[in-house]
C-alpha cells in the first residue's frame, strides 16, 4: 500500500508541475433503419443513443513526457451490447530527438486509401459503433519509435487481445440477423487473449512520396465466424480468432492536384497465403465555380486473390466517389460514394455530410446504402440494413 501511496504522490507532483488541458466531446445521435430487421429480437426504425469522448493531455519536462487519457462512454437505446465503456488511449510518452517511447493503451492508424484499410491492423474495430469499421477499441502496448534521416521504424510489443465487439440480439447490423455468440470465443492460440503480438513499420517522406512497409505477427483481429448453437439451443455465429503473419505496404504520391493511393497485404493463416490490395486516386478541382470550395473525384480498385473464398466482399470491385469542401468558416464537407462488385449486381452506397455550427457544435448526417445484394454474396446478410444517421456533437 506505501509503494502505491508513494507512486500517486510523485505523479501528482509530475501533475502540478506541468501544463494540463481537456477536450472532448458529447454527442446525440439518431439512427433510422427504412426496412424491418431479419432477427425478430431486432428493433424496428428509429434507435437514439449518447456518446462522450473527453480527453485529458498532461505535458511536462518541457515537453518531452506526456500523460494523455481519453474515454468512451455510449449509451443505447435498445441494444446493451452498444451500450459500452472503453478506453481509447491511456498512455504515458517519453520523446528525445531522436526515440519516442510510449507504454499503455493507444490508438493508431496506418493506411492511405478511402474504401478500406488493409494495413490497419494494430487496434481491434468496436463493430458496435459503425460497420464502416472506422472506430477502434484502444490496444496495450510498448511502442518505441526510432527517428532516422532514412526513415522512423516503429516497434510494438502488444500483450492483451481484444475481441471484436458485435452488436447484441436487439441491435441491427447482424448478418442475417443471427446473433454473434461472444461467450462461446475461440482461439487458434492456446494462450487465447493472453497471447503477446508483435509488429513492425518503417515510414519515410521522400519528396512526393509517403511510403509505409509494415510485418505483423499474432491473433487476427477479424474473426472466422462458427456456426454453432447458444444454451438454449439457438443458433449463433462463434467468433474464431487464427494466428497470421500479416505483411503490409502502402503509398501515397502527390503530383499537383493528383493524390496516387496503394494499400497492399500479404497474408499467411493456415489456409495458405493470400495477397490483398486497395488502389486508385484523387484528383481535386481547386475552386471550383471561381468560389472558395474544392472538387475531389476519387476511384478505388479492390482485389482479393481469394476471390469467392475470400472472407471480405471486396474480392473485384470498384469505388467511385466524390468530396466537396466548402472552405468556408463551418468547415462545410460532403463525401459520397458506391462501391460496384464487378462480378455481380451487388452494390454499396454512402454519403457523410457535416458543418459547424457556432464555435463548439457539429451536426452530422451519414446514410449506408445496400442494394441488389445476390444470396451468395458476404454482404447478403445487410441487405435490410439500409439506414440514416443524424448525430449533434458538442465540443469543449
Amino acid at each position: 500500500m506505501k509503494y502505491l501511496i508513494y507512486g500517486l504522490t510523485i505523479f501528482g507532483l509530475i501533475l502540478n508541475a506541468g501544463a494540463s488541458e481537456w477536450s472532448g466531446y458529447i454527442a446525440g445521435e439518431l439512427r433510422f433503419f427504412s426496412e424491418s430487421p431479419l432477427g425478430i429480437d431486432q428493433y424496428e426504425d428509429f434507435n437514439l443513443s449518447l456518446a462522450a469522448q473527453p480527453e485529458y493531455r498532461h505535458e511536462w519536462d518541457d515537453g518531452y513526457q506526456t500523460f494523455t487519457f481519453v474515454p468512451f462512454i455510449r449509451l443505447d437505446q435498445h441494444d446493451t451490447e452498444r451500450s459500452h465503456f472503453d478506453i481509447r488511449e491511456l498512455t504515458w510518452l517519453k520523446a528525445t530527438s531522436d526515440w519516442e517511447l510510449r507504454v499503455g493503451i493507444r490508438k493508431l492508424f496506418w493506411g492511405v486509401t478511402e474504401s478500406q484499410h488493409l494495413v490497419d491492423i494494430i487496434n481491434q474495430t468496436d463493430m458496435v459503433e459503425h460497420s464502416d469499421g472506422e472506430e477502434k477499441l484502444g490496444q496495450p502496448m510498448v511502442n518505441l519509435a526510432l527517428i532516422r534521416d532514412w526513415g522512423t521504424v516503429d516497434l510494438f510489443m502488444l500483450p492483451g487481445f481484444r475481441e471484436r465487439t458485435f452488436p447484441g440480439r436487439e441491435g441491427r447490423l447482424l448478418s442475417n440477423g443471427i446473433p454473434i455468440d461472444t461467450e462461446q470465443t475461440r482461439y487458434e492460440s492456446g494462450a487465447e487473449e493472453r497471447h503477446v503480438d508483435w509488429a513492425i513499420r518503417w515510414e519515410h517522406t521522400l519528396g512526393d512520396w509517403e511510403l509505409g512497409l509494415s510485418h505483423f505477427a499474432g491473433t487476427n483481429r477479424e474473426p472466422n465466424l462458427l456456426p454453432g448453437t447458444d444454451g438454449a439451443g439457438k443458433f449463433v455465429l462463434i467468433p474464431y480468432y487464427e494466428q497470421i503473419d500479416q505483411t503490409g505496404f502502402d503509398v501515397q504520391i502527390t503530383k499537383e492536384d493528383i493524390l496516387w493511393k496503394l494499400e497492399m497485404i500479404s497474408r499467411q493463416n493456415d489456409e495458405g497465403r493470400f495477397t490483398a490490395l486497395t488502389g486508385g486516386l484523387e484528383y481535386t478541382f481547386v475552386g471550383i465555380f471561381e468560389s472558395d470550395a474544392d472538387l475531389g473525384v476519387l476511384t478505388e480498385y479492390l482485389f482479393d486473390d481469394r476471390f469467392d473464398n475470400a472472407t471480405t466482399p471486396f474480392e473485384n470491385d470498384m469505388m467511385l466517389g466524390m468530396r466537396l469542401a466548402l472552405n468556408d468558416a463551418q468547415s462545410t464537407e460532403l463525401l459520397a460514394g458506391a462501391i460496384f462488385d464487378l462480378d455481380s449486381s451487388a452494390s454499396f452506397y454512402l454519403i457523410e455530410a457535416s458543418r459547424r455550427l457556432g464555435d463548439s457544435w457539429k451536426l452530422s448526417l451519414e446514410g449506408y446504402f445496400y442494394v441488389d445484394i445476390p444470396e451468395d454474396d458476404l454482404a447478403y446478410g445487410y441487405r435490410n440494413e439500409d439506414f440514416l444517421q443524424l448525430e449533434l456533437a458538442w465540443y469543449f
